[in-house]
């Protein structure tokens, strides 16, 4: 069983979402997404040890398990690839959408028509297959494929947001037109490459663009890549798909979107630049790194600027997105340990982080049947455990010490002062201190406002929604006072694809 982990990991929910569908009403779809994601998050929590007890046992930092589909010959079958960095990230994508699918039993029931229940968890399942797949792959047309499989699961998912609310609506056509561009860009980017190379292959397309750098049909491949994927991941100033689809989608969707799926694409840009482009090329021959580090920073403080002006607290943690991804991609264009370091932990923090917050919005809606800030007056005594993981989760945003966003900002500073970069350690305090304004615009209202008399009596969420937010978020302070698990992981993942030297 073992040396099938990898494939199982994709297998098992893409079987359970043709199941969800055919089972019924009610629970039952439920009770099935249940067994499909912590299924799979057992699995790759073995998969995770495995690759780690290898790195371990052999010394070699970017040792990896390979599984050939069908038992076809590299590199011309389909290649399924763990290594340290790929590991983590489905351990995260896992643990994040196994806890989120326990949230969701009231959530959805509250959100979504009965009739519609059973349909929304095997798209849910599609989604979380696709993004397994997309980070499990080693060949890029699969990569493209298992992206536009989660991708159309997504569109669909975020229409289905309050019973099919025209914003929603027009959010999900927003996003499926941007993502449509986006995916165009990226297979336009894999037809250059296989022309160039004869080869879909990541680790044969890494030996055999070594000798073609100069190449203008290698360079066009790569700008095209580069631009599907910040289109997919919302790099500033690709961005505007963003704010809509996290707003309007169920709060379950906003949660697996902002915490796990954009990740993926910054995972795929990673990939890309370091394992098969190569560092040389794709960070010193190509203009990559000053584009990035520029979209980075405009990412970082235009986005927290924009979350402070937002009226609406979904909005405003859609927004703090469009900043946190400027933090990942600022810490691996650095191309050093301590960036690379940092840029994985905060993939890792910021995944517990935003999903928890939104299970809090979502607790917010579920009693108020809003999310604007306005509503939120006074909530800190009538809602105290749910306020109080909102405050604790703004707090890991801010990046106060004993939270996870300390420790990776901390990283990103020390790699921007190695680098020499001290205007980008200066981007990123800017940016935390903005991050303060728009979290204590939220906490001011909640803890500091009176509850108009006006208005309807609040009581605590449910506990099925409240636990499930405090798991993510009380995990996401856990690994801001005890680090050494996470920064492990990421500094083993930044060796591997920093190579020997």
């Amino acid at each position: 069983m073992e040396d099938h982990l990898p494939v199982l990991l994709v297998v098992v929910p893409l079987f359970s979402a043709l199941i969800a569908p055919l089972v019924g009403r009610g629970d039952k779809p439920w009770y099935v997404a249940m067994a499909a994601t912590w299924s799979v998050f057992l699995l790759s929590a073995v998969l995770c040890a495995r690759i780690y007890g290898i790195i371990g046992a052999s010394g070699d930092p970017s040792a990896f398990i390979s599984y050939a589909m069908g038992n076809w010959a590299l590199p011309w079958g389909i290649e399924y690839r763990v290594d340290a960095f790929n590991a983590l990230l489905l351990l995260i994508i896992a643990a994040v959408s196994a806890v989120v699918t326990v949230y969701a039993r009231l959530s959805i029931a509250h959100e979504i028509p009965a009739d519609r229940v059973n349909f929304f968890y095997g798209l849910w399942l599609l989604f979380f297959a696709g993004l397994l797949g997309v980070t499990v792959s080693g060949d890029v047309f699969n990569v493209y494929v298992l992206l536009e499989v989660s991708s159309l699961a997504g569109y669909s998912l975020v229409a289905m947001g309050k019973y099919l609310d025209r914003r929603a609506l027009w959010a999900s056509i927003n996003y499926l037109f941007l993502g449509s561009i986006g995916a165009s860009f990226f297979l336009l980017g894999i037809g250059y490459l296989y022309s160039a190379t004869g080869t879909l292959n990541m680790a044969d397309l890494s030996e055999r663009l070594r000798s073609l750098h100069d190449s203008r049909t290698v360079v066009t491949a790569f700008v095209f890549l580069l631009v599907g994927l910040g289109i997919k991941m919302a790099l500033f100033p690709f961005h505007i798909w963003l704010p809509g689809a996290h707003g309007y989608a169920p709060p379950i969707v906003s949660a697996l979107l902002s915490g796990v799926a954009i990740k993926v694409g910054a995972y795929v840009m990673v990939r890309l630049l370091f394992s098969v482009l190569g560092i040389e090329f794709g960070f010193e021959t190509l203009p990559t790194r000053p584009i990035l580090l520029a979209f980075s920073s405009l990412a970082i403080l235009g986005g927290s600027y924009l979350a402070i002006r937002q009226s609406s607290l979904k909005r405003l943690l859609a927004y703090s997105s469009v900043a946190q991804i400027g933090y990942i991609t600022l810490g691996f264009t650095l191309a050093n340990e301590d960036g690379l370091t940092g840029s994985f932990i905060h993939i890792f923090n910021h995944a517990l982080m935003k999903s928890g917050l939104f299970l809090i919005a979502g607790i917010v809606v579920y009693r108020l049947g809003t999310s604007e800030l306005a509503a939120l007056r006074g909530l800190g005594r009538r809602m105290p455990f749910t306020m109080a993981g909102f405050t604790a989760g703004g707090l890991g945003l801010i990046g106060t010490p004993l939270t996870a966003g300390f420790v990776s900002k901390w990283y990103l500073v020390a790699a921007a002062i190695e680098r020499g970069q001290s205007f980008l350690a200066a981007v990123i305090l800017l940016g935390s201190l903005l991050a303060v304004v728009y979290v204590w615009r939220v906490v001011e209202l909640i803890y500091f406002e009176p509850r108009p008399e006006s208005s309807t009596q609040v009581r605590e969420g449910p506990w099925s929604l409240v636990v499930p937010a405090w798991v993510l978020i009380g995990a996401s302070l856990y690994f801001g006072v005890d680090a050494s698990l996470s920064s492990s992981m990421a500094r083993q993942a930044a060796r591997a694809l920093l190579g020997p030297g």
